[in-house]
Formats: structure tokens, sequence, C-alpha cells
């Protein structure tokens, strides 16, 4: 909802497609997102997971990522050849995968390749926080 926000109140560069089928394709994106990839984070990461539920999140993770890869070969950005709130979205979970305890195989390529392009970004690096900085040596 935030980032939806931010998108209305400052539309230029745009984040979310002009067109409505678009748009909704986006919230759909974003929504799995939330539901499927950031809730397994939020289980990692939360100290009080116990270390079974832990081990059993990093592995879905890890093989729904994996599984997901081959999508990111056909377009320069997550299903878009432009950067979107998807990406927004999705990039903060791949940043903190190595603090996860998650190394994503050689499978993952294409993944691999969307994240180096994307966290080289300037526009990326600009947005960490010196917390988030430190989580990650590029």
């Amino acid at each position: 909802v935030i980032m939806e926000y931010l998108e209305e109140r400052y539309p230029h560069p745009p984040l979310m497609p002009v067109y409505p089928v678009g748009r909704g394709n986006s919230r759909l994106l974003m929504h799995r997102i939330q539901r499927d990839w950031c809730s397994l984070a939020d289980q990692i990461l939360d100290p009080r997971t116990r270390e079974a539920a832990r081990a059993e999140a990093r592995k879905a993770l890890r093989e729904s990522l994996t599984g997901v890869s081959p999508l990111f070969a056909e377009f320069a950005c997550f299903m878009s050849d432009e950067q979107s709130l998807v990406d927004c979205c999705l990039l903060p979970i791949l940043w903190r995968l190595p603090m996860m305890g998650i190394e994503l195989p050689r499978q993952a390529k294409p993944l691999l390749d969307y994240m180096e392009r994307q966290f080289a970004r300037e526009s990326f690096q600009a947005s960490l926080s010196s917390v988030e900085r430190e989580m990650r040596t590029l």
C-alpha cells in the first residue's frame, strides 16, 4: 500500500504499468511475493521460530526461488523489461538471502544474474540503509 501511494504521489518515472491489465498483473505478482516469499523470510528471520521450522522455511524458499529462476531469463526485470514495484518488493528478500543462510544453486543462474544486475544499480545501492549495506558485501 505504501509503495502504491508513492507511485501515485511521484508518478515519474512510473513503477506500475500504465494499462489496467498490466497494473493488475503487477498487483498479483506483489501479492504472491508477499504471500509466498515474504512469509517464509519472516519465519526464517524471526528469532522465536523453532530451528526445525526455520530450516523447513529455508528449504521451501530456496526451492521456490530456484523453481521460478527460468522466468528471470526472459526479461531484464521480474516479468518485465522495465523496473517496477514488483522488483521493489522482491529485491529486499533477495538481498537478505545470505543472512537467512540461503545459497541458491547453479540451476538458479538466471535469478543470480538478475540479482547481480539489480544490486549493481545505482538506485538500488542508494536505497540501502547502513544496516542493509552491512548484511552483504558485493
